[in-house]
């Protein structure tokens, strides 16, 4: 990777035999990047055609495309340059290049396209409030330095075939999510609120929308519980996105 020979890089496990490049101390794939493609995959199991917006080093999509059909192919989209470039080489890494197609660009100016599956992990704090890294790609990743939800929102409205599907996640008591939805003509299908700890309040919201539809909100994820140990449920959807047996067993038995 002589593109980045500057940067303190990392290759870890990102799903089955997968492998994923990453920055040491800059953005590294999350939980709400997981918990997006888990949703993603369980609203449109057989999708074959894949846009992943605001990509970064293409932790959503890739996640998803792995759980998907081999048939499956994946469109990224990213703005910031050294996310890109990271998503380049895990793509070739993983022997991905016939599967996937990486695109160097704002999401105000993607031209759309033929999705039947969206999805996106918006930036979700706006420049004005908190504390800003001082890593250029965290910056990006988590203040709305490039867009936010709203330009998500119209970015996959030019994008959803009629019976498609957006996915993405945002923080739990934001209202904008459901305006944006709104204002593209969507409908919101299903929210589902993560509980990061059983005792405390709910942190993230996932966002499912299509064109039609009935709202129909499913019961909340919540990570751990009141005594701080993962949740079964949450070991069982690690375990359906392709994480180790070694890490699996390691949580099952820690206290």
């Amino acid at each position: 990777m002589k593109e980045q020979r500057n940067y303190d890089i990392t290759l870890d496990a990102l799903a089955g035999s997968w492998r994923i490049f990453q920055l040491r101390r800059g953005y590294r794939f999350s939980t709400d990047d997981l918990l997006v493609a888990w949703a993603a995959v369980r609203a449109q199991p057989e999708a074959h055609r894949l846009l992943d917006l605001g990509a970064g080093i293409g932790s959503v999509g890739l996640l998803a495309l792995w759980k998907l059909p081999a048939k499956a192919h994946l469109t990224m989209v990213e703005v910031q340059a050294i996310s890109h470039i990271l998503a380049q080489h895990t793509v070739a890494y993983n022997g991905l290049i016939e599967r996937v197609t990486l695109h160097l660009q704002a999401l105000q100016d993607w031209a759309g396209g033929i999705f039947d599956l969206v999805m996106g992990s918006p930036p979700y704090l706006p420049m004005s409030q908190g504390v800003y890294p001082r890593q250029a790609q965290k910056l990006a990743a988590r203040f709305e330095l490039h867009g936010n939800v709203y330009n998500y929102c119209n970015a996959a409205a030019r994008s959803l075939v009629d019976t498609g599907i957006f996915c993405f996640c945002h923080t739990a008591d934001d209202p904008r999510p459901e305006q944006a939805i709104a204002s593209v003509g969507l409908r919101l299908v299903r929210r589902r609120l993560i509980y990061f700890r059983a005792t405390r309040p709910p942190r993230r919201s996932l966002f499912t929308c299509a064109w039609q539809g009935t709202r129909e909100d499913p019961a909340s994820l919540v990570i751990r519980d009141e005594q701080g140990r993962w949740t079964a449920e949450y070991l069982c959807m690690r375990e359906e996105m392709g994480a180790s047996a070694a890490f699996l067993q390691r949580a099952r038995r820690s206290p």
